[in-house]
Parts: C-alpha cells; structure tokens; sequence
C-alpha cells in the first residue's frame, strides 16, 4: 500500500491512494490525514482512488471516520474514480452521493465553485 497526501490548496487536500488498502495500512493512513485536519484549516478531502485495487472495510471506515472530523469544519469529501467494485461497496455504505469520475485538477475546482463551460 502506498499513499499520497497533498495539501492543494489551504483548505483542501488530496489523497491518492495505491495497490490494496487493508486494515494493516489504515491505521497509519489515518494518523497523517487527522493531523493534517486538526492541524489546519482543511475542509475538504478528496480521495484519488484511481491507483487502488483493493479496499476492504477497515477504508470505508477510514473515509467515515475522515467524514466526521470533517463535520465540526463543514468540511466536504470527494470519492474520485472508484473502480466498479468500489463503487459498489460505497453506494451500500450510504457514501455513493460523494462518488465523481473527473480529474483531479476537475474535482479541485468543483470544490471551489468553479464551473468550466
């Protein structure tokens, strides 16, 4: 498993994610994603799930969890690029209305507001 974490801009971060994502690689995961969140003024996460094959419980419960943190900020998540399986599990877990297919640079200016016509 590896992991990215990118303050794009001051209130929004990216996670790229890579390979398989178990309960083994989550706790640390979790570790630098909540610090950066109490750390800051971060407000929206988005999670590049395009690199990642494999996700078991322990990620979904790794993204809700980053969700309530986000809650005492107003903060918003953005699940970017599930593969089909993933897609699955997250519209059963109550998280399929954070799902988008776009890009990243796409996804950072939804955030913002920015509409390109």
């Amino acid at each position: 498993m590896q992991f990215q974490l990118e303050m794009v801009t001051r209130e929004t971060i990216v996670i790229r994610l890579y390979g398989e994502l178990d309960h083994h690689a989550v706790e640390q995961i979790r570790e630098k994603i909540s610090t950066a969140i109490f750390q800051g003024a971060v407000s929206t996460i988005i999670w590049n799930l395009e690199g990642l094959s494999f996700m078991d419980s322990s990620g979904v419960g790794l993204v809700l969890g980053r969700m309530r943190e986000l809650e005492t900020v107003a903060g918003r998540t953005i699940l970017l690029n599930p593969s089909a399986t993933m897609r699955k599990v997250f519209q059963f877990s109550g998280l399929g209305k954070w799902m988008m297919e776009a890009t990243e640079e796409e996804a950072i200016n939804h955030v913002r507001g920015i509409v390109n016509g």
